[in-house]
């Protein structure tokens, strides 16, 4: 039985080789791609479980291949890339991408991520409602999240906002779209109301708010929910 298929998307045959050899010795089926045009040929052709995607290829932008895949597919996509803007991973995160990862990079960090991201797209049983994250149980049908079996108060925009990133689960979530999703597109620029916020719910929430394990800060990208 084979493993997972990766796609690797990267210019650079050295780092595309290092990638490669790390994943099949890890159980990962690999295919590779050297451009964008490569690289939306592979995925239609191949179907793979994740794409591993450089923004900086000589044809098509990483964005273009981006924009691509999301026509046809929810296939999860981390971004490897050099750049460092905060510009550059908020347009790769608002095209559709699912998680962005700078260079230089730790291996076994990427392989954990696209782990996880593989983990978050496979079916879930229909009804699976509750998420459970160490002290944690956030019941999404019923909204009503408790604590160490004790219930926890939420205003209306703390569980939406709680709500959003539960269902996004381990993938980093714009500030943006978090903006826009629970207060609307008018909003999208009070980024303020995102760290009072997740100050509140870090407070309800964190054994210890100042270290938080579960209500992750990407500074100057956006939050993301750790079970």
């Amino acid at each position: 039985m084979t493993g997972p298929r990766v796609l690797v998307v990267d210019d650079v045959p050295a780092l595309t080789r290092a990638l490669a050899i790390n994943l099949k010795a890890r159980g990962w089926e690999v295919v590779t791609a050297a451009d964008g045009r490569g690289a939306l040929e592979a995925a239609a052709h191949r179907h793979p479980d994740v794409v591993v995607l450089d923004l900086g290829l000589p044809d098509l932008s990483g964005i273009e291949v981006i924009a691509g895949l999301r026509g046809w597919t929810s296939v999860p996509i981390i971004v490897l890339s050099a750049r460092q803007d905060s510009a550059d991973k908020v347009r790769a995160l608002d095209a559709g991408a699912d998680d962005y990862v700078t260079k230089p990079f730790d291996m076994e960090e990427l392989l954990a991520r696209l782990r996880a991201a593989w983990r978050r797209s496979l079916p879930v049983a229909e009804g699976a409602a509750v998420v459970r994250a160490g002290e944690l149980e956030i019941d999404l049908a019923r909204k009503k999240v408790s604590r160490s079996g004790s219930d926890v108060r939420l205003t209306p925009t703390e569980w939406h906002l709680l709500e959003v990133l539960v269902r996004n689960a381990g993938r980093l979530v714009s500030r943006q779209q978090l903006l826009q999703e629970v207060w609307g597109p008018a909003y999208s620029k009070e980024t303020g109301y995102l760290r009072v916020y997740a100050a509140q719910l870090r407070r309800n929430l964190e054994p210890d708010p100042a270290h938080p394990v579960h209500l992750i800060t990407e500074p100057s990208m956006g939050y993301r929910f750790e079970p």
